[in-house]
């Protein structure tokens, strides 16, 4: 009887199990229609938020900083909607923060650099053009700060944001004849903390690179050491190559931008770099932010922490012991804790950017002409005039916007009046009524626009 009833039981128990398991199944089952069913819901009524899966920073060093990966991936840039009457067009491409920016030295090129480990090479023969040919080259688990052409435009030269190290890309033509980038060769390392600034001679005899410490490297193309430099500045905010690729200017936290020669023998053998005293830009009270130059380096121009800017003539005679002379003086309106400067190349104009604004001073009268007010969400990273004096460019966000140099017609305007009132030709005075005529022209259509 005891074994007639254990079996009973033994039975109705694995009964008792199976329906107990099957029943939870069901539920699991009915829950999970429930779920997807409301998913489907919510996507139709847009209330369901899909975010991307962020892609790894694959940086060997760890130094990129948790803004740059957040203007990078979370598209913060991608909705700005920007018009201005002055602007010309806008270069689009980039995917994260443009950082640099540099003209070909045959104008046909325009090469530029982001935070997302891009570097662009642009068609700017016609900058009017709106669809134009562009070459992406990656940089592997790096990006570039800066980017340089060399002066034969085959070849451009990044510095490395990791790495601290300069590196060299070739670029070929292809059978198409638009350009193929390879990377060609890295330079040693010698900087141990951020490289702000490099550049390369436009004649093509030496490299420079300057740390935000106080070394600055001068090396030669194939990445021998020349020189090694230190700036006593304290800390370096800028140091550029003059065009003509004679001088370093290096600013810093000094009210005084320090200048040196880098000079060559006749047979084009490196000899020395030597500080030249007589060319010290002086008169700021406060660091030097920026410094900047004319077509042929005859002027220079800088802009200090203590709210104005200088531009000085040094087409002077240094070995006979004559300085720079301070030939104007302005003052600017600061916001953040920096700011960029550039001179057009007949230094009539003078472009200081600070935060997303850009300001355009006269430097013949040295007040503000205009100012290009929230060019980017974020700050401008560069800016430039172009070789003719035309346009100028702006870096920041993932565009490269380009503006009509408005106040440098106007400057062309009263600089073509001045020279009415001397004693010129008639074919001169012709050719000035023309200028200012044909200049007048391009002013009234683009304030109608």
């Amino acid at each position: 009887m005891e074994s007639v009833w254990y079996d009973f039981l033994t039975n109705n128990v694995l009964v008792f199990t199976v329906l107990i398991g099957l029943s939870v199944l069901i539920i699991m089952y009915v829950i999970k229609l429930f779920k997807e069913e409301e998913v489907r819901e919510n996507m139709k009524s847009d209330k369901l938020t899909v975010y991307p899966e962020k892609k790894k920073d694959q940086s060997q060093g760890g130094k990129r900083k948790k803004k740059i990966a957040e203007s990078r991936w979370t598209g913060k840039h991608d909705k700005y909607v920007y018009s201005h009457p002055w602007i010309l067009t806008s270069l689009k491409g980039h995917t994260g923060k443009v950082l640099d920016m540099d003209f070909s030295s045959n104008g046909k090129f325009l090469a530029s650099c982001d935070d997302a480990g891009a570097v662009f090479l642009w068609d700017t023969k016609d900058l009017a053009l709106k669809d134009r040919k562009s070459l992406r080259v990656n940089i592997e688990f790096d990006h570039a700060t800066s980017v340089k052409w060399s002066p034969d435009s085959k070849a451009f030269i990044i510095s490395k944001f990791n790495e601290n190290a300069v590196e060299v890309y070739k670029v070929d033509k292809k059978k198409d004849g638009w350009l193929t980038a390879s990377k060609a060769f890295t330079f040693p390392k010698h900087h141990e903390t951020d490289v702000i600034s490099m550049d390369i001679a436009p004649n093509g005899k030496f490299i420079m690179s300057c740390s935000n410490k106080t070394d600055l490297v001068v090396w030669d193309l194939k990445g021998q050491k020349l020189a090694v430099l230190d700036t006593y500045l304290m800390n370096n905010t800028r140091a550029k190559i003059s065009p003509c690729g004679k001088f370093i200017v290096v600013s810093g936290f000094s009210p005084d931008a320090k200048v040196w020669e880098v000079i060559f023998n006749k047979s084009g053998e490196f000899q020395d770099v030597k500080p030249i005293k007589e060319l010290t830009l002086s008169g700021h009270t406060s660091g030097v932010y920026d410094v900047a130059f004319d077509v042929d380096s005859s002027h220079m121009a800088t802009v200090s922490k203590d709210g104005t800017w200088h531009m000085y003539d040094t087409k002077v005679s240094y070995k006979l012991g004559e300085n720079a002379r301070l030939l104007k003086s302005g003052e600017y309106e600061k916001s953040g804790n920096t700011a960029l400067i550039a001179l057009s190349p007949n230094a009539e104009v003078l472009a200081i950017a600070t935060s997303n604004n850009v300001a355009l001073y006269s430097t013949w009268t040295t007040e503000l002409d205009y100012k290009i007010e929230n060019v980017y969400e974020d700050t401008i990273t560069a800016i430039m005039f172009d070789s003719t004096g035309k346009y100028l460019l702006t870096a920041g966000d993932k565009q490269i916007r380009v503006f009509h140099n408005v106040t440098g017609y106007k400057c062309d305007i009263a600089t073509a009046k001045e020279k009415l009132k001397e004693n010129v030709t008639s074919a001169t005075k012709e050719r000035l009524l023309s200028l200012i005529k044909e200049n007048q022209n391009f002013l009234d259509n683009i304030d109608h626009k």
